[in-house]
């Protein structure tokens, strides 16, 4: 062998366990630049940003809400089709036991987000109607309106997005044709060979991570936040910066240890004690709080959102203000499109040898409806007590202070203090299993591959970690808007999902039709003939 082809060999090594040097440039570059900003004018960059989020919301909204929309329709159709029996990896059995497949995927994609929101949301929609509904806010009528609500911003169609269609389309190219688990795939169908290995690949990846790096830093900053007040008002810890900063570390810690071990061992460690952690909450919360009346209101509330579903999915600013679209649904929505491609190659990575019928049915049907459960319990706990005058959130939640709407709640529970801590710990975990899997499908983007080197997960671990603590130390503020930033950040990931409406069905096929599943295409044309 020369040394030129000895030299090419090391490249290659080197790009397939560290990445694509044009991706990292990019994704560093932005935290780089994005600190770097906030730091020369903090008020500069939260303003372009927060213009910037208003055009999205007011231009593109709609489009949003229609991609969210028929990729559950279509995505559903997949699954019923005949193709829903193909097998994802060509594997006749499963790598990942169905209740460890299950806990990874409620909380990675439930996450810190749904239990930040949980118990605050559905009482926002109770003291402030939402605009599909017209009945008095802070009444008994308003308490399945609230719920149907939350149930649409958090559920079938925030859900299918992150990981239905576009998760077929990646089992199919990785596990059958052997091409890498990467955003740029999703955009092969249309582009072919130059999206692959050009820079339009790079740049495609590098938008995703991005999106999702905003996404996740959220998260775990406002988590700081969160846990200092809870640790203040329980114990008198004082809230400041050292506390928070004590807070990211230890977090960074737990989720970068479960990252660099990886998806068989750590990650499902943190996903299993999660859902534990959680059942037992909800056992309490189900057992000795207001039963009944979270019987009814799940059973009202989640009739209203089937009976509603279509109304509340197509709203528009037209229909509704302008302010509340931009802040809730599409924020929500765009939030979960900048998350679809990572998500995507996360489900695909774990659900190997299930069915396509499978896959979706869990993701973008079993899962929501898991989660309204879950905000029922939480969220409709918190309206019982609001209504009942046990509590009043009212002012906080105006002023969209969710962490002081979830300590409340919490505290209010029965066991009081103790199911507050319980809460903290369990949105802590949740955020934790963000941060490992998400570390982990940044470092599979930068590397092409399902088996990503460890420093690599660790960089990106620690690289978020450091970036929520630096932006803390600005001030919430910033934090806010790197949040905000994700709609932003929405506009050309939402171009990487939409082929899949088309090419999601076709790759199932292709799949069905490999494995035995539905009859070539020639056989089946001779047999519609005769």
């Amino acid at each position: 062998m020369s040394q030129n082809d000895q030299t090419a060999d090391s490249r290659t090594g080197l790009l397939s366990r560290f990445g694509d040097p044009l991706v990292l440039l990019l994704t560093v570059g932005f935290i780089i630049a994005f600190v770097g900003l906030s730091l020369y004018d903090i008020q500069g960059v939260a303003d372009g940003i927060a213009s910037g989020f208003t055009w999205t919301a007011a231009t593109l909204g709609t489009y949003f809400q229609l991609l969210l929309l028929l990729t559950f329709l279509v995505g559903i159709g997949v699954a019923i089709s005949p193709a829903g029996e193909a097998r994802v990896g060509n594997l006749d059995a499963p790598q990942i036991s169905t209740f460890k497949w299950l806990s990874m995927i409620m909380c990675t994609l439930l996450a810190g987000g749904g239990v930040f929101f949980a118990a605050g949301e559905p009482i926002y929609h109770f003291v402030v109607t939402p605009p599909a509904f017209d009945t008095e806010a802070g009444t008994a009528e308003a308490v399945a309106g609230a719920l149907a609500q939350s149930f649409m911003h958090w559920g079938f169609l925030a859900w299918a997005v992150l990981g239905t269609l576009t998760a077929v389309v990646l089992a199919h190219a990785h596990y059958v044709k052997g091409q890498p688990l990467q955003p740029r795939t999703l955009l092969y169908p249309v582009l072919g060979e130059r999206v692959m290995k050009g820079w339009i690949g790079s740049v495609v990846d590098a938008c995703c991570v991005i999106a999702v790096v905003a996404g996740t830093v959220g998260p775990i900053g406002f988590l700081a936040t969160q846990v200092s007040f809870g640790l203040g008002e329980l114990f008198g810890i004082g809230q400041g910066y050292g506390t928070q900063l004590a807070i990211l570390v230890v977090l960074g810690a737990v989720y970068v240890t479960s990252a660099m071990t990886g998806i068989h061992k750590g990650i499902q460690v943190l996903s299993r004690f999660n859902v534990f952690l959680a059942l037992a909450i909800a056992a309490v919360i189900a057992v000795f709080g207001p039963t009944q009346f979270l019987i009814n209101a799940f059973t009202q509330g989640f009739g209203e959102y089937l009976s509603s579903f279509f109304t509340m999915a197509t709203m528009t600013s037209e229909t509704a203000p302008a302010w509340w679209m931009k802040w809730w649904t599409v924020f929500f929505f765009a939030w979960f499109i900048g998350y679809g491609p990572l998500m995507a190659i996360f489900v695909a990575r774990i659900s190997r040898g299930r069915s396509i019928r499978q896959m979706i049915l869990a993701v973008a049907v079993m899962a929501p409806i898991a989660t309204a459960l879950w905000f029922t319990l939480l969220g409709g706990s918190g309206i019982h007590y609001q209504l009942t005058g046990v509590i009043d959130l009212t002012e906080a939640l105006n002023n969209f202070q969710f962490d002081v709407a979830t300590l409340t709640v919490a505290q209010a529970l029965p066991g009081g203090s103790l199911m507050a801590m319980a809460i903290l710990l369990l949105t802590s975990i949740f955020v934790a299993t963000t941060g490992d899997s998400m570390s982990y499908a940044i470092a599979v983007v930068c590397t092409g591959h399902d088996a990503p080197h460890r420093l690599v997960r660790a960089f990106w671990g620690i690289a978020m970690a450091l970036m929520a603590g630096i932006l803390l130390y600005m001030g919430a503020g910033q934090i806010s808007a790197l949040q905000q930033f994700i709609v932003i950040t929405a506009i050309p990931v939402s171009l990487v999902l939409l082929p899949s409406l088309w090419t999601g069905p076709q790759a199932a096929y292709a799949m069905a039709r490999e494995q035995g599943v539905v009859a070539p295409r020639g056989q089946a044309a001779a047999a519609a003939r005769h």
